[in-house]
């Protein structure tokens, strides 16, 4: 395997360099493995004229598409550290991030510039900026100005949503990053041949490494309109011929609720699902409408995506789990002993492998608190292993409910309240109470056109629930508070 992004962008390039490697359908235009091979040797030329050098972090803060795909890896192959920034974000947020990761440059989309301004208003340091428009990037350098980066040279600075808190900034390695996108690529048995449509947005671990660095390594190609739209969802898969789609829970949920295709595209092999828990009620829908099996799996930012993943062989897949250590090694411990706990006993779930960050950026103590002495990751992720080696996800440590002393996960009643048809998405979470010390609420959001009052939904809970885990309050909303990735934040509920 190769020991960095550049080599393997090098590989690419001299082995196949006409074949097609990402196409962006609002641009109407494409890249080759040769050509984003020297469209990140013209960036490092250019990076240089900034005054920047190994190691040196470039945020970007851009939407999906060529252009923002090309240069999140040619930050990386030319030998500086890339940190893309949430199109979500407020400029005070935006000014932490720049801030604390000591910025040097950052790359923007014109129609992000205003709160870039203010956001640079607010920085400490010298932070430059440069806005993309067309041929801005001069590409008639012929060798790479940078030293070549190592394997365990950092590549990527991630920072987490943080439900609570400053965000915690992810450093992940050459050698992180190529782990993750190989462990992808062989769980799913992907060659030359597929193409995925990647629609999650590009500032968040799962669309990086999952859909774009991915297809590096197994000389596929991938597919990347600006943002995910359902009415042009299924039109795009079959129009460019994509062989897998790479989503999350709450564009499944929605793909539901879409008009969709009578047929869906012959291509396609099957639906990866992860960031967030599939509702079973979910995956059973979309199998049965779409006629397309759903791959559930699951990863984390500081994991480099993938942690588990369920087999290729659908007979051996299990709904409500995201599957099997895959490339990885993972156990369940009790949270306060660290006892090693048996399969069916439920505790914290921790993983080591090559795939696992070197740590946080400027955060010795959160590091030394999330990696064991030994390597082990305390994802903060509560669950347990059956006997056949699959993990099943309970909830967060800082989301369980502790009602009356009893621990209740969310996700047991988030599942009930899908299973309700007038239900698009729901998330249960905890409220202070005087006599259990915490209650139960939930929050939901209905299908269009449907209806329902929240003594109708709490009778429906208590059938499957009982009285004790029903929520006491129900409340409707438009939308549920999500991190990047789709992920409900329940703390913010």
């Amino acid at each position: 395997m190769a020991d960095s992004l550049r080599h393997l962008l090098e590989q690419r390039a001299e082995e196949t360099p006409e074949r097609t490697y990402l196409l962006d359908p609002d641009s109407q235009q494409e890249l080759s493995f040769a050509g984003i091979k020297d469209r990140a040797v013209a960036l490092s030329a250019l990076l240089v004229r900034h005054g920047l050098g190994p190691g040196d972090r470039v945020a970007l803060l851009m939407p999906n598409g060529l252009e923002a795909a090309s240069l999140f890896l040619a930050v990386m192959a030319a030998g500086c550290v890339v940190s893309p920034l949430s199109l979500l974000a407020q400029p005070q947020q935006l000014a932490y991030m720049l801030d604390h990761s000591d910025c040097r440059l950052v790359f923007v989309a014109p129609e992000h510039l205003k709160p870039l301004r203010q956001a640079l208003a607010l920085v400490s340091g010298a932070v430059t900026f440069v806005v993309i428009e067309e041929d801005w990037l001069e590409t008639s350098a012929t060798n790479w100005a940078l030293p070549a980066p190592g394997k365990d040279d950092y590549a990527l600075l991630m920072y987490t949503s943080g439900t609570t808190g400053r965000p915690k900034g992810v450093r992940l390695s050459h050698g992180n990053l190529l782990a993750g996108a190989s462990f992808v690529s062989q769980a799913h048995a992907l060659g030359p041949d597929d193409r995925v449509l990647a629609v999650l947005p590009l500032y968040h671990i799962n669309a990086q490494v999952v859909t774009v660095l991915a297809p590096l390594v197994h000389g596929g190609s991938l597919v990347m309109p600006q943002r995910f739209s359902a009415g042009r969802f299924w039109s795009l898969a079959e129009d460019y011929g994509c062989s897998w789609l790479n989503l999350v829970p709450t564009i499944i949920a929605y793909l539901l609720e879409g008009s969709g295709p009578t047929t869906p595209p012959s291509a396609i092999r099957f639906c990866r699902s992860a960031s967030a828990p599939l509702a079973p009620a979910h995956h059973r829908a979309f199998e049965e409408r779409f006629g397309i099996d759903i791959i559930e799996t699951m990863g984390l930012t500081e994991t480099a995506a993938p942690v588990f993943t369920n087999p290729l062989e659908p007979s051996l897949r299990k709904i409500g789990s995201p599957g099997q250590a895959f490339g990885n090694e993972a156990r369940v411990v009790e949270p306060s002993s660290g006892e090693i706990l048996q399969a069916g006993l439920s505790g914290e779930i921790q993983i080591r492998g090559a795939n696992v960050m070197r740590g946080y950026h400027k955060d010795p103590e959160e590091t030394a608190k999330a990696i064991t002495a030994d390597g082990w990751l305390r994802t903060g992720d509560l669950g347990y292993q059956d006997r056949d080696g699959f993990f099943f996800i309970t909830g967060r440590l800082k989301e369980l409910i502790i009602k009356g002393g009893e621990n209740i996960a969310p996700r047991e009643i988030d599942e009930v309240l899908l299973d309700h048809p007038a239900v698009l998405e729901a998330a249960a979470f905890a409220v202070a109470d005087e006599f259990f010390g915490q209650e139960i609420e939930a929050a939901v959001v209905l299908k269009p056109q449907q209806t329902i009052s929240e003594a109708e939904l709490r009778t429906f809970c208590e059938l499957t629930l009982g009285r004790f885990k029903t929520p006491r309050a129900i409340r409707f909303l438009t939308e549920l508070p999500k991190g990047p990735s789709g992920k409900v934040q329940r703390l913010k509920l």
